[in-house]
């Protein structure tokens, strides 16, 4: 039924499993009844984006946890980066004694996750202890935004395009040395170079393999325009689904590199004079298996349907609203620089990488691909907040702007993205779009979330005051 492949991790033939790295509770059962599962990782995302939660004894996941679920600290999303408790949230305080909310996996999400040994995985959503959801969870925004979006008679797919920058450093490693000199696993940029990426194919193959095994389907993997910079394209989906590979993906990569001693980062700009790091994200609607984008009105250089241009007006004219759902860190703001491949300005075009909006495809495969979120975003967020704003651009049959052609850097004319954190949460937390998409309680709650990282930030002291001011001041 299975083995112990080279690297140590498990291997379980596609028979035993039935369907590629996906798992049924009845296949994970007789998995771990013949001893090639040990353990189940029950995992949820904070607001950052990051996997949180327990690892369970395999038996006791399929004799109790997956019909059941499980218990975790409602402190969970409302701490800081460091975990600690921050004062300021209705949801979860001190005065409220910080109790629990119940963790209940979602078994359609349970899959082997091979890169690890005898082990599976399960996402789950958060409810409170009456069984009701919890709204101001991540995959709790998507879920209500998804149940919108079927209201209105359509099917969400999306992708993600994530990438990241590989360094010739443990995790350990790079903390002691502060983060400063770490070397880029490639000297000279790659993008698209074979021969450069052949350099880390011993870790992108194992990836690709992994995620593959585990339910994530892979397309490419390729240098990207930064030293050791890098990206995996896996398969479009249903949005949820998408998200929720998008969660096992990034958390594949980082445990990849961790065995094989090397360090990745998802920032969104590591380094000033390096390119940032993006997501960018694809959408279409789909009504009765057809892609509802597809049409014959005529929309500048591309043929749509007036579902396709509603949706793409409110997903632009909505972009500060939520921008802090697309770019959450301090960090975040500083990938928005001319010439770099990230977007500055907010229009749309046709295969146009200068663009905020790259409308893609024809036809069938018509679609939207925002450029605007970096690699640091939560997908469920901000796949919420494109769906709250092309929705409502639907509803309200929002006109995108004429179709921009040539160099969308060099238009000055053109409205910008927001420049700050600060800006961009001062934005979210009075529109009157965001209460209305998402309610006054998750945008009470978001708002004080991203104010707390604003405040941080500006209690810290960076190596660039001190490179200033250390003797010159």
């Amino acid at each position: 039924m299975g083995g112990t492949a080279a690297d140590g991790c498990i291997t379980v033939s596609h028979a035993a499993m039935g369907h590629s790295g996906r798992l049924t509770l009845d296949e994970l059962r007789d998995l771990v009844g013949g001893g090639a599962i040990e353990t189940v990782v029950v995992g949820f995302t904070d607001h950052y984006g990051r996997l949180l939660g327990k690892r369970y004894d395999a038996d006791m996941f399929v004799d109790e946890t997956a019909a059941h679920g499980t218990h975790g600290c409602n402190y969970l999303i409302t701490t800081d980066m460091e975990m600690e408790p921050v004062p300021g949230y209705r949801f979860a305080n001190w005065q409220q004694g910080y109790g629990d909310f119940h963790l209940l996996p979602d078994l359609s999400t349970l899959v082997l996750a091979s890169w690890l040994e005898k082990t599976a995985l399960v996402l789950c959503d958060v409810d409170d202890e009456a069984g009701r959801r919890v709204p101001i969870a991540p995959r709790s925004l998507l879920r209500t935004q998804l149940e919108q979006t079927r209201a209105l008679g359509f099917e969400a797919y999306a992708a993600s395009e994530l990438e990241y920058y590989i360094f010739q450093h443990t995790y350990r490693q790079a903390a002691e040395l502060d983060y400063r000199g770490l070397q880029p696993a490639g000297w000279y940029l790659e993008d698209y170079h074979i021969l450069q990426g052949t350099r880390t194919e011993s870790f992108h193959a194992k990836v690709r393999r992994h995620l593959k095994a585990s339910g994530v389907p892979v397309e490419t993997s390729k240098g990207e325009w930064g030293l050791g910079q890098h990206e995996i394209n896996v398969r479009f989906a249903e949005a949820l689904q998408m998200a929720d590979r998008h969660v096992i993906y990034k958390q594949c990569v980082k445990e990849v590199a961790e065995q094989i001693g090397l360090s990745v980062t998802f920032m969104a700009k590591f380094a000033a004079d390096r390119a940032g790091s993006s997501c960018h994200i694809h959408f279409s609607l789909w009504r009765d298996g057809q892609n509802a984008f597809a049409g014959d009105e005529d929309l500048g250089p591309v043929k749509c349907s007036e579902w396709f241009r509603w949706f793409l007006g409110g997903w632009l004219a909505h972009v500060p609203d939520v921008m802090v759902f697309y770019a959450p860190t301090v960090n975040s703001y500083k990938r928005y620089v001319d010439a770099s491949w990230a977007p500055t300005r907010l229009a749309w075009s046709y295969d146009n990488r200068t663009a905020a909006f790259r409308v893609v495809g024809r036809g069938p495969s018509l679609r939207i691909e925002c450029r605007v979120p970096g690699a640091d975003c939560n997908p469920y967020l901000a796949f919420a907040a494109a769906l709250a704003s092309g929705l409502d651009g639907i509803r309200n049959r929002i006109e995108p702007p004429a179709c921009f052609t040539g160099d969308m850097y060099a238009a000055r004319d053109l409205p910008r993205v927001p420049r700050g954190l600060e800006e961009a949460t001062d934005r979210f937390a009075s529109s009157e779009f965001a209460a209305r998409a998402f309610g006054g309680q998750v945008v009470e709650h978001y708002a004080h979330f991203f104010r707390t990282e604003q405040a941080a930030f500006l209690k810290a002291v960076t190596d660039w005051e001190r490179r200033r001011y250390y003797e010159r001041i």
